[in-house]
């Protein structure tokens, strides 16, 4: 019976609505803290690129290493989110990142920064925790706007770009962060234990196998999401870690203004995204993810282009004519990325939040896994091309790439599956669980 009712709307009351949102806002704000920590080395790697002499590659290394373990541990925590709860698991998450968080502080060689980043990266695993434990509080015409407000803990990158530089600066070294961040991770998370709630009903039960559960990941939708995943969240992450020390290796800028420009870029990639579950609901999230996806490629098409100098032989001598991304274009362009980032990430959530119930923790593990591990990589290729081409915006060329990739693989998954739906349709027939079917009906 429990297996039945994960996933039912809460009950229409105020004491549960009011319960509903208290349980959203502690959720978010642990999140956004947890988010904040995830994304430590984006800001640390830079002095420590010059303290350990780091090529890019390694740069990119040592600030991936959180995002491996975030990414890998989603998928049993989202199980036992389903299993056991939301809040539990949320709380003990964060309280197993404290001490590996402190230590980094004492860290002086390479490998030690990348062990303790492993452990550090559990903060990041926290989504696939929040984002099932969220939504089974509200019904599903609201479980869009209320995982994108969620979500907006993403807005953690921009909160560490604000936080970290001030107190590299006013400290005088790099060790205070993770001190105050450990503190940080332990205040949060007795303030989400105090304002959060728990609800037996959200749980599977009992009933539920493991491989019950992960029996849904054959869905071959499953595996779509997690597709376009790896480029809306995969693709932020990466850059939210890439960004800082761009604009000081490519524009020259200190570590204090490097980190505010790229805020430009993390925080509306965070903030917005409830906006962007607002947009799903209204719009569904087929349509809303193929917008994102054109905007972010014709932005990668134009950050893509290096600086280049060209010589036209015209009727009246050589003409040189200069061509390059200035820091304002630049800064600007990210932005939008930032926004459609923000949205194509709770489209996708909008898509599992359609089609699944009782799995939604499951599911939102995998496609969550699949979105870290782009963030985990494409960080370190970031490097490896620079390092190999000498150029620094090959990391806007892959972005370009594997987003052109995404269109077209959306483009012809989803022309079969409206083939199907509309000769079903023609014999009276509508497939369950189909997303396109339900947007298509609509207005």
């Amino acid at each position: 019976m429990k297996g039945k009712q994960a996933g039912v709307a809460p009950r229409a009351d105020p004491v549960a609505d009011s319960r509903a949102w208290r349980v959203l806002g502690s959720s978010t704000f642990a999140f956004t803290i947890c988010f904040a920590v995830w994304m430590m080395f984006a800001i640390l790697g830079i002095p420590l690129k010059q303290q350990l002499h780091l090529t890019d590659t390694e740069f990119g290394l040592i600030a991936a290493t959180p995002v491996l373990t975030g990414s890998l541990a989603r998928v049993p925590l989202g199980i036992w989110t389903d299993r056991f709860g939301g809040r539990i698991v949320f709380f003990l998450t964060m309280l197993a990142t404290i001490v590996p968080i402190w230590l980094v502080s004492y860290a002086t060689q390479f490998w030690q920064f990348l062990v303790l980043g492993l452990f550090v990266g559990f903060a990041g695993a926290s989504f696939s925790v929040g984002t099932p434990y969220v939504a089974r509080w509200f019904p599903k015409s609201r479980q869009g706007l209320a995982m994108g407000i969620f979500g907006a803990g993403n807005s953690g990158a921009a909160l560490n770009k604000f936080v970290a530089p001030v107190l590299i600066v006013a400290a005088g070294t790099w060790t205070i962060v993770p001190k105050i961040y450990a503190v940080a991770m332990l205040v949060t998370a007795l303030l989400f234990w105090l304002f959060s709630a728990t609800d037996p009903a959200h749980r599977v039960g009992d009933s539920a196998s493991v491989a019950g559960q992960m029996r849904v990941l054959a869905d071959p939708r499953v595996l779509r999401y997690a597709q376009y995943y790896s480029v809306v969240f995969g693709g932020y992450v990466g850059l939210a870690l890439w960004m800082p020390q761009y604009y000081v290796n490519q524009y020259g800028f200190g570590i204090e203004h490097a980190a505010f420009l790229a805020a430009c870029f993390s925080l509306p990639g965070g903030v917005l995204r409830a906006f962007g579950g607002w947009l799903s609901d209204r719009y569904g999230a087929y349509r809303t993810t193929w917008a994102v996806m054109w905007v972010s490629l014709a932005c990668f098409f134009l950050l893509s282009y290096p600086p280049t100098d060209f010589v036209i032989h015209s009727a009246h001598g050589p003409l040189g004519l200069h061509i390059s991304t200035g820091p304002v274009f630049y800064t600007v362009l990210m932005f939008v990325v930032g926004i459609a980032m923000a949205v194509g990430k709770a489209s996708v959530f909008k898509f599992i939040g359609d089609d699944y119930t009782a799995n939604i923790g499951a599911v939102s593990g995998v496609v969550g896994l699949a979105g870290g591990l782009a963030g985990f990589v494409l960080p370190i290729l970031f490097g490896f091309l620079v390092d190999l081409t000498g150029v620094r915006t090959t990391c806007f060329m892959l972005m370009f790439g594997a987003t052109a990739v995404s269109l077209l693989f959306m483009h012809f998954s989803f022309r079969p599956e409206a083939l199907v739906n509309g000769r079903a349709k023609l014999a009276g027939k509508t497939p369950e669980g189909s997303a396109l079917v339900k947007e298509t009906s609509q207005p």
